[in-house]
């Protein structure tokens, strides 16, 4: 008899986690079709109003066929479907863009905040808000002067090695099987040799950076060191009182993703603050410490966020619109969250152009062309000095905010490089005074070999 009541319980017993899993997977699914609806309506957003505010334009059309194929899973199973509705302000600028996902929630919807902040998605179940008659729409951006660096393409053999990486970039599986390259630029010595660009693209369509917006942060992070207002050896302020761990987590750790803190996953995905609305102060920074600080390189978004988070009192007297502006980058703007705070971990739209000038900046130690110093001296070095933990796998190692190409057969032991997902590449060689720019929307498991073509383009340059 008791072996009988037993077994019995255990029998239900059983019979709970497969109830709850199923639960479970009808919430998950839930989920991950609130978040593609995110997902589209944010891309939708910043694609289109990045690019008119640069005095360029993007279809819908043109967004689904890039930005919204070959995403990641599991929202890419559903994210096609789903309806959306482009709203405008009554004198033409996108006001904001909605996503239908459930019969009983409203649609997903992204709010474009102005040039120089873009578009933010808003918290999933947020109502609409009607946009009034006669609402001005936001204002435009600077004009755009003309550009000086039209291409000067090498005559003879090296023009044609150049030209032919170009094209070989651009062409389907090129450098890598399945990439899907919308753009290549190739700069030395300040000026533009060679570029190209898939048709749905051109030289002032900003396109979403991914991870290169974490070397824009440490950009930002450095010439906030530079005005004496950070110091990347200082605490960044994580935990709720003195007496937390957490507090002994510094800039420094956080740039070189070795702050220590516990990540779901590799990079955390991050898609509750990314597609779901929620905050950078909400999902950002109450990770709890697992390591030491310093003592393990975990990649980490929200490690990023968090180094952002310890300079954010800085930003009312030197936005990165401030900064964008020094640079003369016209194209370039970083959304926030809903509440405004910058997600400067991946949410940058920039153009190749403003990309090349990025990598001048590094290329010229931090001094403008103006001679005006942006970053402290020494800064270059900081950044690409491995001096923390490095990856356990893959060939490239870190540094502080920016990937180190020092074990490259055939590339130069200094280049270094902002890398993003889907193939988003800012490769500086100092010694060869060469930037690289290459975007791209490649979708999961392919991959583009940017070593290689670092090595065509400076083979074709020469010495």
């Amino acid at each position: 008899m008791i072996r009988t009541a037993f077994a019995a319980t255990a029998l239900l017993l059983a019979a709970v986690p497969a109830a709850a899993q199923n639960q479970q997977e009808a919430l998950d699914a839930r989920y991950n079709r609130a978040l593609a609806a995110g997902y589209k309506a944010l891309m939708l957003c910043g694609a289109i109003t990045s690019a008119e505010a640069n005095g360029a334009s993007r279809t819908a059309e043109s967004v689904m066929d890039w930005e919204l194929t070959g995403i990641q899973t599991p929202q890419a199973s559903v994210i096609v479907d789903l309806p959306f509705t482009i709203i405008r302000s009554p004198d033409g600028p996108i006001a904001r863009v909605a996503v239908s996902w459930a019969q009983d929630m409203p649609p997903r919807v992204a709010v474009y905040r102005g040039p120089y902040k873009g578009c933010a998605i808003q918290p999933i179940g947020a109502p609409e808000v009607p946009v009034p008659a006669g609402e001005p729409g936001p204002a435009p951006h600077a004009p755009i002067l003309p550009r000086d660096d039209v291409p000067m393409m090498p005559g003879g053999k090296a023009g044609q090695e150049l030209a032919a990486a170009v094209q070989k970039a651009l062409a389907a599986d090129g450098y890598g099987k399945g990439s899907r390259t919308t753009l290549v630029k190739i700069q030395a010595g300040g000026t533009t040799l060679a570029e190209g660009y898939a048709d749905a693209f051109g030289a002032k369509t900003p396109q979403r950076t991914f991870s290169v917006a974490k070397s824009i942060a440490a950009t930002l992070i450095g010439a906030a060191v530079y005005r004496g207002e950070a110091d990347v050896g200082a605490s960044a302020g994580l935990g709720l009182a003195d007496t937390d761990p957490r507090r002994a987590i510094t800039i420094d750790h956080l740039l070189r993703m070795a702050s220590g803190r516990y990540s779901d996953t590799p990079g955390n995905r991050t898609d509750p603050l990314y597609y779901g609305g929620a905050t950078v102060d909400e999902v950002a920074l109450d990770w709890p410490l697992v390591s030491p600080p310093g003592s393990v390189y975990r990649y980490a978004n929200n490690d990023t966020l968090a180094a952002v988070a310890a300079i954010k009192d800085t930003f009312a007297a030197h936005p990165p619109a401030a900064l964008f502006a020094k640079l003369g980058m016209e194209g370039t703007v970083a959304e926030t969250d809903w509440q405004g705070d910058y997600v400067l971990s991946s949410q940058v739209w920039s153009t190749a152009d403003d990309l090349a000038k990025l990598g001048q900046l590094y290329l010229n130690d931090g001094v403008l062309p103006s001679g005006e110093r942006l970053l402290p001296e020494g800064w270059v070095k900081y950044v690409t000095t491995p001096s923390g933990p490095q990856p356990a796998t893959g060939t490239f190692g870190y540094g502080a905010g920016f990937w180190l190409l020092n074990k490259e057969e055939g590339v130069p032991p200094d280049t270094f490089a902002a890398i993003g997902n889907r193939g988003q590449y800012v490769v500086i060689v100092p010694s060869r005074k060469v930037v690289i720019v290459r975007r791209g929307e490649d979708p999961p498991g392919s991959g583009f070999d940017i070593a290689a073509l670092t090595r065509d383009v400076l083979a074709a340059l020469g010495d």
